[in-house]
């Protein structure tokens, strides 16, 4: 396939000398994911670069990177949080809002009942004195015990009147408490979205800086040599893991289509440029390349015999023969080498080359780990 175009890079001369590097380093003919032939063989140009070397700004942008990728995780999660907490608080309002409006409505309704009942006791002469509608009944202790019925109904009217009025008061006082807190947390949550819009601005241009100083790498087949990342605490005691924590799944194993030369010798992980690329699991890097179809890649073989790849990196934070701990960070995900966008190429091998690989899937499902 044709190389891929070159972005441009902040000096101005750099771009037209990175794409004859890129122009004459790739070969036209190598497949989207590295070729079949040569991308992955031990004739890839080795890690002759110290630690830190190398590159057009040293390892600042991979290290930049990696801060500020774990800073938008960190972020993502506050606003996931703040905006779940609001909705809940939101959903608080709305609840005291529907009970607020019944105890109103049992209020109104209350109230047209005391004035049935006083319109009643009008009509059947509750204007005048007690004395004069005695003296005029034809049945005195029926009108007492009828005027006792009324006024116990009244009372009892008035006091749950009363009583309701206290309830929506305090159910008037807890709407405004919740609002109050809900505005807070509307206003916490448009923060935390602007501060987390802010860290994905900054990381998005730092992985492009990233990308075009192992672009450079790539082109000239020379290794930067590891930059140390901060390693994250794990208390995990797994053996195996994947080898990017989130991901989608892309190209299978096996795979045909125009972007191979043959058939697809790994599995690929859609991931950002500059997320982190661990070892699946305990052993030692036996290769750390950059240049071919693979770009920048590290092979480790583990402690069973096996052995996998990493490829298309952006960078990498080990040396060739350094032991590795399960889910140590080997390098951060790129699209350098012939790749048609960000991603992990990830295989499992019988041998450290390219054409013994086997079904990544499988082999990880072997062992614990489903994808």
């Amino acid at each position: 396939m044709r190389p891929l175009p070159c972005r441009p890079l902040v000096a101005p001369l750099l771009p037209v000398l990175l794409c004859a590097l890129v122009a004459l380093g790739v070969p036209g003919a190598a497949a989207a994911d590295g070729p079949d032939g040569s991308g992955g063989s031990a004739e890839n140009t080795e890690n002759t670069g110290s630690a830190g070397s190398g590159g057009h700004g040293g390892p600042s942008a991979s290290v930049e990177v990696a801060r500020l990728y774990v800073e938008a995780q960190s972020a993502t999660a506050r606003y996931e949080a703040g905006r779940r907490a609001a909705a809940v608080q939101r959903a608080r309002v709305k609840h005291l809002e529907r009970l607020l409006a019944k105890e109103r409505y049992e209020v109104s309704v209350l109230h047209e009942d005391l004035g049935r009942m006083a319109t009643a006791q009008y009509r059947t002469g509750g204007g005048l004195p007690l004395t004069a509608r005695l003296l005029l009944a034809d049945n005195p202790d029926e009108l007492l015990r009828g005027r006792r019925v009324v006024g116990q109904a009244d009372l009892a009217v008035t006091n749950t009147v009363a009583r309701t009025q206290r309830a929506a008061a305090r159910l008037a006082t807890a709407r405004r408490s919740a609002t109050r807190a809900r505005d807070v947390l509307d206003r916490r949550e448009a923060r935390l979205a602007r501060l987390k819009r802010d860290i994905e601005a900054k990381l998005e241009s730092a992985r492009w800086t990233l990308q075009e100083e192992a672009d450079a790498s790539a082109a000239a087949g020379r290794c930067r040599g590891a930059v140390r990342l901060a390693q994250p605490e794990s208390s995990s005691t797994r053996a195996w893991v994947t080898p990017v924590e989130s991901y989608e799944l892309s190209a299978g194993f096996d795979s045909a289509g125009a972007r191979w030369a043959a058939r697809h010798t790994g599995q690929d992980f859609a991931v950002a440029i500059g997320a982190p690329v661990r070892s699946v699991g305990a052993g030692r890097v036996v290769r750390v390349a950059c240049g071919g179809g693979f770009g920048v890649e590290v092979v480790v073989r583990h402690e069973d015999g096996s052995y996998t790849q990493y490829a298309h990196l952006a960078s990498v934070a080990v040396d060739q023969g350094e032991r590795v701990r399960t889910g140590q960070w080997v390098g951060q995900a790129g699209t350098t080498g012939n790749s048609t966008g960000p991603h992990l190429h990830f295989e499992t091998r019988v041998t450290p080359d390219l054409g013994s690989g086997v079904d990544p899937v499988g082999w990880l499902a072997e062992r614990g780990v489903g994808l």
